[in-house]
C-alpha cells in the first residue's frame, strides 16, 4: 500500500495547520500536478488556478474559514481552494451533469461564502458580510479576492468607494497576474504594472519624508511641505489610489513565496484601524511550462478525448462575417469586453487596429460607448456573451434603446452553455431586450444564416433604423455550405421549411433542425407538420402565423431559452391579441436554473432535440397520431 501524498492527507483546511515547512511546499507542487491532471480530463480552468497555488494554501492557513469569510471573486481562480475544502475526491466531476461546479456555489460547501460567475462581485459581497459582522457585534475577518482582470469592472470600484468611505474592516486581496482571460486593457493595468516595477512603498515615503525635513518651518512653508509631500508621494507611489480610497495598502508581495504572502495576509488579519488592500503579484499558469507560455489557450481547456468538430465554431463564423463588415464599411467598429478570443475577434486586432476595441470587463461601459459611437454615424457591433450582456441591460435600455440608437448587439453564447452552468446560462436576452421599443431581435438556423443575419444587421444599424440583436448559440454548427457572398433578410420574415397540415411547429435559432428532425419521425407516424423557421423574435411574422393558424390551429413553439417573456411568449401575445384560437404549446426552459452539464444532456432534458419536440407532440394531441395508426387487419 503506497503512502499518502500530503495533498490527500488534507480533507479540511485546519489539516494545513499542522504541516511543517517542507511538507507545505511539497504540497503546493502536488497540488499543481494534480489540477493539471484532473481539469485536462474534465475542461475547466487551469491557469488561474495554477497561478493561485500558494495564495490559497495561506489563505487557509492565516484565516480560519469559514468563520473567516474568504469570497472569492469569479471562482476561475478557485478550484485549489475547492481542493482543499473537502471536494478534491470529486474533481473528476467538474464541470459534468450532477459534479461540483466550475464556480464557487454557497450550497456546494460552507467554505463557498459567495457564488459568482461573473467579475467583480467580491467586494460588495464581502462589504455587506462585514456590516451584518458589525451589527450583530461578532469577531470574524472578511477577505474579499480579486483579480486584476476583474478590477477593471466597475462594480468592483463601487465596492472600493464605499469600503473606503464607510472605513469598514474588509481585507481585499488583490491576486494581480497582469491577465483576466485575454491581457488586461485600461490605465488601471498600467497603474498596476507601475506598483509592480515601482520603488517599494514604504521605500519611497522614506525618500519623500527625508526631502521635506530639510525644508524650512513655517505655516506657509508647512502647506508647501504637504503640497510637495502629496506631489512626490504621486510621483513615486503609484498606488496613492487605494490609499486615496482609504485603504491601508500593503505589497506587493511575490505570490509565489508562499512565506511571504502568509506574513503579509497575517498582518492585513492583525490590522485593526479600516480597510486592508494587500497587493499579490502572481503568474497565471505558474509552475507548468505550457500554462506560462499561453495563458490564453490554458485560461479554460476543453476535455481531452473530445471528438474533433467537422462543423466550423459559431464564433469563428461569426468572426468572419465581422471581418467582411469591417472591409466593406469603414463606418464600422467592432467592440468586446475582454473576450477577443472567445468572440473569436482576436485575429481582427492586427487587422483593424483603430476599428476593434477592447474594453476590459466593463460591459456598461462598452454599451454606453457603442451609443456613443452611434450618435456620431458609427456602426457599432458589441459582441458580448448573452449572459454578459446583462450586465449591461441599463444601458441598453437607457442609453441606446431610449435614444433609438442604431447599435448591433451580437450575443454569443445564447441559450444553453454547457459546463460553465447557473452562471453563464444565455436563457434570458429574449425577455430582456423584446420589451424594448424600436428593438429588432433574430436567431439563426444555423451558421451560414447567421452570417447572412450579421449582414442584414449592419445594413439595418448602418440605415438608422434603430438597435438589432442577433443571438447565436455556444459550440459548432451545422456543417452546411456558406454561400460566396452574404444577402441581406427581409426584417420580420420567417422561412416556411416543410408544409403539413396536421400542426405547426415554429422554431426560432437553434432549434429550427431538430424541429425538422421531429417532423420527419412524426411523418413516419401518420402526422404531417409544417416547420417554420421564425428568424425574428421582433418583429413576428405576423401574416405567415396569422394565415397558418386560420389553417392549422395546433402550434407548438421551440427555443432554447427560458418560456417566462421568451419567443414562445411573443407568439402567444400575437395570437391573442388578433383574436386567433389556436392550441398552443411552449416548448423551452421551465422556472427553473440550468446548471453545468454537457449542451446535448441538457437540450434532451428538457425536450428541446428532435426526440423530445416528438414526443410533446404526441403528449399534446394523442389523437392525431391515433388517427394515423395503420388499421388493425383480424389475423
Amino acid at each position: 500500500m503506497g503512502t499518502m501524498t500530503v495533498l490527500e492527507r488534507i480533507n479540511d483546511p485546519r489539516d494545513l495547520r499542522a504541516l511543517h515547512k517542507d511538507e507545505l511546499l511539497q504540497l503546493c507542487r502536488e497540488i499543481r500536478e494534480y489540477t493539471v491532471e484532473m481539469v485536462q480530463r474534465t475542461g475547466g480552468h487551469i491557469s488561474s488556478s495554477l497561478g493561485t497555488v500558494e495564495l490559497t494554501v495561506a489563505l487557509h492557513r492565516v484565516f480560519e474559514s469559514p468563520r473567516d469569510k474568504i469570497v472569492w471573486d469569479t471562482g476561475h481562480q478557485a478550484y485549489v481552494h475547492k481542493m482543499l475544502t473537502g471536494r478534491r475526491a470529486r474533481f473528476d466531476t467538474l464541470r459534468q451533469l450532477g459534479g461540483i461546479s466550475g464556480f464557487l456555489v454557497r450550497t456546494e460547501s460552507e467554505h463557498d461564502q459567495f457564488g459568482a460567475g461573473h467579475a467583480g462581485t467580491s467586494i460588495s459581497a464581502a462589504h455587506g458580510m462585514a456590516l451584518a459582522r458589525d451589527l450583530k457585534r461578532e469577531e470574524w475577518n472578511v477577505v474579499a479576492v480579486i483579480g486584476d482582470g476583474a478590477l477593471t469592472a466597475g462594480l468592483a470600484f463601487e465596492g472600493l468607494n464605499n469600503v473606503g468611505h464607510d472605513h469598514r474592516r474588509v481585507i481585499v486581496v488583490l491576486n494581480d497576474n497582469g491577465m483576466s482571460i485575454a491581457p488586461n486593457v485600461g490605465a488601471v493595468s498600467r497603474m498596476l504594472e507601475a506598483v509592480r516595477t515601482a520603488t517599494p512603498y514604504r521605500g519611497a515615503k522614506h525618500v519623500v519624508r527625508q526631502v521635506l525635513d530639510h525644508m524650512p518651518a513655517g505655516e506657509l512653508a508647512e502647506e508647501a511641505r504637504r503640497r510637495i509631500f502629496n506631489s512626490l508621494k504621486a510621483l513615486l507611489i503609484p498606488n496613492l489610489l487605494f490609499e486615496q480610497l482609504g485603504f491601508t495598502y500593503f505589497g506587493p508581495v511575490d505570490g509565489h513565496d508562499l512565506f511571504a504572502v502568509e506574513n503579509v495576509l497575517a498582518k492585513a488579519r492583525d490590522f485593526r484601524d479600516g480597510p486592508v488592500f494587500v497587493h499579490v503579484h502572481t503568474q497565471k499558469g505558474h509552475g507548468y511550462g505550457p500554462a506560462e507560455d499561453d495563458n490564453v489557450k490554458w485560461h479554460g481547456v476543453s476535455a481531452t478525448g473530445a471528438a474533433k468538430a467537422t462543423a466550423p465554431q459559431y464564433t469563428a463564423v461569426f468572426a468572419d462575417a465581422v471581418r467582411e463588415i469591417l472591409k466593406s464599411d469603414e463606418r464600422t467598429v467592432a467592440i468586446t469586453a475582454a473576450m477577443p478570443g472567445g468572440t473569436g475577434m482576436l485575429p481582427l486586432f492586427s487587422e483593424f487596429p483603430q476599428r476593434v476595441i477592447d474594453v476590459g470587463i466593463c460591459e456598461q461601459h462598452a454599451v454606453t460607448m457603442a451609443a456613443g459611437l452611434a450618435t456620431q454615424g458609427i456602426v457599432p457591433v458589441v459582441a458580448i456573451y448573452s449572459t454578459f450582456l446583462q450586465r449591461g441591460f441599463d444601458q441598453v435600455l437607457h442609453d441606446v434603446a431610449v435614444q433609438d440608437l442604431s447599435v448591433v448587439f451580437a450575443m454569443d453564447r445564447a441559450g444553453i452553455v454547457g459546463d460553465d452552468g447557473r452562471t453563464h446560462q444565455g436563457l434570458y436576452d429574449i425577455a430582456y431586450l423584446r420589451p424594448l421599443p424600436g428593438f429588432t431581435l433574430m436567431a439563426p438556423k444555423d451558421e451560414a444564416e447567421l452570417r447572412d443575419m450579421l449582414w442584414t444587421a449592419h445594413h439595418h444599424a448602418a440605415a438608422q433604423r434603430g438597435p438589432i440583436g442577433v443571438r447565436f448559440p455556444r459550440g459548432t454548427g451545422f456543417g452546411v455550405t456558406i454561400p460566396a457572398a452574404p444577402r441581406e433578410l427581409p426584417i420580420g420574415v420567417s422561412e416556411t421549411l416543410r408544409e403539413g397540415d396536421d400542426l405547426v411547429i415554429i422554431a426560432y435559432g437553434q432549434p429550427v433542425n431538430a424541429a425538422l428532425e421531429a417532423a420527419e419521425t412524426l411523418a413516419h407516424e401518420g402526422l404531417q407538420a409544417t416547420v417554420v423557421n421564425a428568424r425574428f423574435a421582433k418583429p413576428l411574422d405576423a401574416e405567415r402565423l396569422l394565415a397558418l393558424a386560420a389553417r392549422t390551429p395546433r402550434f407548438v413553439t421551440v427555443e432554447e431559452h427560458v418560456v417566462a417573456g421568451g419567443f414562445g411568449s411573443a407568439v402567444a401575445e400575437l395570437l391573442h391579441e388578433r383574436g386567433a384560437r389556436v392550441e398552443l404549446e411552449m416548448l423551452g426552459i421551465p422556472d427553473e436554473h440550468v446548471d453545468h452539464g454537457a449542451q446535448r444532456l441538457w437540450r434532451r432534458h428538457y425536450g428541446l432535440d428532435a426526440e423530445g419536440i416528438a414526443a410533446a407532440v404526441r403528449g399534446r394531441w394523442p389523437q392525431l397520431v391515433r388517427a394515423h395508426e395503420p388499421e388493425q387487419t383480424a389475423g
